[in-house]
C-alpha cells in the first residue's frame, strides 16, 4: 500500500517534529539520513502511518549498523489506543466462546508490517523514557510458553518495569501492543 504524496509529506513533517522534539531517543541519528530512507520506501511509510493513526507515535530509537536500517519504536506514552483491547493471538481469539475481542495482536501487526516488541526490546524503550505507566503492552512470546497457553505482556510500575503473564486469550481494554518498524 502507498500513501499519497500529499500525505507522504504531513507524515514526513510530523515525524521530523516528534524527532527534533526527543532527540535523546536517537543520539548521533540524523532526521535527514532518515527522511531520505523513508521516501525510497513508500511501503514502510505506509507502515508509519499506520503505526501514526492507532496512536503509536512511532519515532527512531536506533539505528541497527548489522542490518543498515533504522529502527522506530512506538513512542505513545501509554499503550497505542487504536491497538487495545486485543487477545495475542488468533489462536487465543479463537479460543474465546464468548465476548471476543474484534482483533489480536499479532494478526494486526501483521496487517499493518510492523513486529511486536520482544522483551529485550521493551526493556530498551523503558530506557529512553517512562512509557505504560496506566496500560500494558504484549510483547512476543516464546513458543515454549505460547504452546502451553500464556503470553508475556509488560508495564512499568513503582518506577520498575514489569513482564508478567496472561492467558493469550485474554484481553483488557488497558492493554494493547507496541510495534516497531524497520527501515
Amino acid at each position: 500500500m502507498q500513501l499519497s504524496s500529499e500525505h507522504q509529506i504531513l507524515l514526513l513533517d510530523k515525524l521530523k517534529i516528534r524527532f527534533k522534539k526527543n532527540m535523546q531517543r536517537h543520539t548521533g541519528i540524523e532526521w535527514e539520513a532518515v527522511q531520505r530512507r523513508l521516501t525510497s520506501m513508500p511501503g514502510k511509510m505506509w507502515s508509519l502511518d499506520s503505526m501514526e493513526i492507532t496512536g503509536g507515535e512511532p519515532d527512531v530509537v536506533t539505528f541497527d549498523d548489522h542490518t543498515d536500517e533504522y529502527i522506530f519504536y512506538d513512542c505513545s506514552a501509554e499503550s497505542p489506543a487504536g491497538r487495545r483491547s486485543t487477545c495475542y493471538d488468533r489462536e487465543g481469539l479463537e479460543s474465546r466462546k464468548e465476548h471476543q475481542p474484534a482483533n489480536n495482536a499479532l494478526d494486526m501487526a501483521s496487517e499493518m508490517g510492523i513486529e511486536l516488541l520482544t522483551e529485550e526490546q521493551y526493556r530498551h524503550l523503558q530506557k529512553i523514557g517512562k512509557f505504560d505507566l496506566k496500560t500494558s503492552s504484549w510483547l512476543v512470546t516464546p513458543s515454549a510458553i505460547r504452546k502451553l497457553g500464556g503470553a508475556l505482556f509488560g508495564d512499568r510500575r513503582y518506577d520498575h518495569v514489569f513482564t508478567y503473564h496472561n492467558g493469550a486469550q485474554s484481553y483488557y481494554a488497558a492493554r494493547g501492543f507496541r510495534g516497531l518498524l524497520r527501515v
